[in-house]
C-alpha cells in the first residue's frame, strides 16, 4: 500500500513540475505503476521497458528530469559512469538495489 501511495505522490508531483510538460502522461503513469511493481527478481526485459518508458526524448538515455520515483532517488548511485544519464545497462542496477 505504501509503495503505491508513494507511486501516486510521484505521478502527481511530476505532473506538476515544469520539466513534464511535453511528457506523455500516459508513459509516465504507465512507468511509475511498472516501477512500483518490480522487485529484485524482476526481468531486464521489464526494466527495458522501463527504460523505454522513461526516455521520453528517445536519446538512448534517461537524464535526471526524465527519471522517477526510486529512479530519481538512487539517481547519482545508478549513473556509474558519472555523466548525468542513465544507459540501460545502468538502470538495470535498479534491481539490485531492490534486494
Amino acid at each position: 500500500m505504501k509503495k503505491i501511495t508513494l507511486s501516486l505522490v510521484i505521478a502527481i508531483s511530476l505532473f506538476s513540475c515544469n520539466s513534464v510538460k511535453n511528457m506523455d502522461t500516459s508513459n509516465v503513469s504507465t512507468a511509475v505503476t511498472l516501477l512500483s511493481s518490480l522487485t529484485s527478481n524482476s526481468t531486464v526485459q521489464q526494466i527495458s521497458s522501463l527504460f523505454s518508458l522513461l526516455d521520453t526524448n528517445k536519446d538512448e538515455a534517461i537524464s535526471s528530469t526524465e527519471a522517477v520515483g526510486s529512479v530519481s532517488e538512487n539517481f547519482n548511485t545508478l549513473d556509474t559512469d558519472s555523466n548525468s544519464s542513465l544507459n540501460l545497462t545502468e538502470l538495470t542496477g535498479l534491481l539490485s538495489l531492490l534486494k
